[in-house]
């Protein structure tokens, strides 16, 4: 399950190194290429923008940037065809080292390796050649930032793809020095002094030993500086900011962040799923069984490619905002949708989590029991930690504890 990935996963996740979109027609370049294949990434168009990434090397072969945006875009198809796109992936603590992790398509891996060592080797010979040149060190930094970031997710390697960040991280604070008004550079910079600040002691000295600097508050000023007033990374700040405001608790914030990118990008359902979780999470059941139903119709009607298990998950996430309602029956047949085996495994946990709820809520002590036998079990194979947790919890009560 979700818990337990670290920060740096979600957030990089996430990177398409964003530009905002152009208004009027202009002439097929790389960069035009380029710039409709980040907003196709987004709204879950991948095949399409690799076919676009794809075009835009033959035109500019040795452009870090479409090397770098098409490792993105492979990474990103990565990453949906797994299902960890939600911040319910990363609410977890983040002090593991490594994880278990199913492995990527071949094919996929492959092609991400070519991708992101060419845009890497690119970016250092136009430092070598450039060395005062903001521009230089800012994609050398994506670049080596985004390997880090598949280090840490795709493969597991935690902490390795940490400390291999370390190099994004002193890359973009030199953009700084050369240029302090460089606001993309702040998502990085700002990814891990925040990250850093919530790591157990330990693992927090040994971020400083490797380079990083900490503090939280000045981790989510960067990153809000980056998402009002950035260039290439202004979307990924945000979406970074709304699994920092939700992990503080920010959650006007958060619905303010993604309500600006359903604007951007209104195609896109997981963020409609991402404002009625947020809601769910605020204790606004009501706002959320509204968000929620209206991304259930869009995806009903979707032809596009949808994460494994994905109604299940919307179902899931309705089902407890019923729940939270009273609305047993209403929540009854949206949670049994959700415990379906084509469901993930975390969702049906947390599913039979809100079953065992609605049995309590009526009284029903051994069903509440039986449904959290059984969500335990789920919890512990999808490594759900918070899921855990509520079980722990709902079993103290169905005892009369």
């Amino acid at each position: 399950m979700p818990s337990g990935r670290p920060l740096p996963v979600c957030l990089f996740i996430l990177i398409s190194n964003s530009y905002a979109a152009a208004a009027a027609p202009q002439p097929i370049t790389a960069e035009t290429l380029r710039l409709r294949a980040i907003e196709l990434s987004y709204e879950q168009e991948h095949d399409d923008a690799i076919r676009l990434m794809r075009q835009a090397i033959t035109l500019k072969p040795d452009s870090t940037a479409v090397h770098r945006t098409l490792a993105s875009v492979l990474w990103l198809k990565i990453l949906f065809l797994r299902g960890a796109v939600t911040v319910d992936h990363y609410l977890g603590p983040f002090n593991r080292s490594t994880i278990d992790v199913k492995k990527p398509p071949p094919d996929l891996a492959n092609d991400f390796a070519s991708e992101v060592t060419t845009a890497i080797a690119l970016a250092e010979k136009d430092v070598a050649a450039r060395p005062k040149d903001p521009q230089a060190h800012f994609d050398l930094g994506a670049a080596v930032g985004l390997q880090a970031g598949y280090m840490a997710s795709v493969e597991g390697r935690l902490l390795a793809g940490f400390r291999a960040a370390s190099r994004a991280y002193d890359e973009h604070e030199r953009v700084l020095e050369l240029d302090p008004t460089w606001k993309d550079a702040g998502f990085t910079i700002g990814t891990y002094r925040y990250v850093v600040s919530t790591l157990a002691m330990p693992m927090r000295w040994m971020a400083y030993v490797v380079g990083f600097g900490g503090g939280k508050e000045r981790g989510i000023k960067l990153l809000e500086e980056t998402a009002a007033a950035g260039r290439e990374s202004r979307t990924d700040a945000m979406f970074a900011l709304v699994l920092v405001y939700n992990r503080e608790r920010r959650f006007d914030d958060a619905q303010k962040t993604l309500q600006e990118l359903r604007r951007l990008y209104p195609r896109n359902r997981l963020v409609l799923l991402e404002a009625g979780s947020t809601a769910l999470r605020a204790g606004r059941a009501a706002q959320a069984d509204t968000l929620l139903t209206e991304g259930i119709g869009m995806l009903t009607t979707s032809t596009g490619p949808r994460i494994p298990g994905e109604e299940a998950l919307w179902k899931y996430k309705r089902g407890a905002a019923r729940v939270a309602l009273g609305q047993s029956d209403a929540a009854r047949a949206d949670l049994s949708s959700a415990t379906t085996p084509d469901a993930q495994v975390w969702v049906q946990g947390r599913a039979r989590v809100e079953l065992a709820r609605v049995a309590l809520q009526h009284g029903d002590r051994a069903t509440a029991t039986g449904e959290a036998r059984q969500a335990e079990s789920l919890c512990q194979r999808g490594n759900d930690a918070i899921c855990l947790d509520e079980v722990k919890k709902l079993l103290r009560t169905a005892d009369g504890r």
